[in-house]
């Protein structure tokens, strides 16, 4: 599935941003979905996941509180709601899916990924 996120932007501190993954011409309904992000210089590191059976979450500690993965499979979306946003939180960020996968927090677990979507929380 090749997959388009967008939503990246500059914001301050304490910000909100959304976040949307947009999969062509695949029901999302049978794609495990999670995010990912990369900050200078540092290694891509997971942020959150959804599992396309049961619809369980997983959420990196760091994030846990603030982001909510969420997906409406009515249009191909899957969306990471940012909340209370610290400059840490700058990276770019990437969408990814599994057809049938088991999700999680491992990036090997999923084979399609989006481009990516640059977001910088200014202090």
């Amino acid at each position: 599935v090749q997959l388009q996120a967008s939503g990246g932007g500059l914001v301050q501190a304490g910000g909100s941003l959304r976040l949307s993954c947009v999969a062509s011409g695949r029901n999302l309904n049978i794609y495990s979905m999670a995010w990912f992000r990369q900050s200078p210089g540092k290694e891509r590191e997971f942020v959150s996941a959804s599992s396309w059976i049961g619809g369980n979450t997983h959420y990196a500690d760091s994030v846990k509180g603030r982001f909510t993965i969420s997906r409406d499979n009515s249009k191909n979306t899957a969306y990471l709601q940012m909340n209370s946003l610290k400059p840490e939180d700058t990276a770019v960020y990437y969408c990814a899916a599994e057809r049938y996968g088991i999700g999680g927090t491992f990036q090997n677990n999923y084979h399609d990924w989006g481009q990516g979507t640059l977001v910088t929380v200014s202090s």
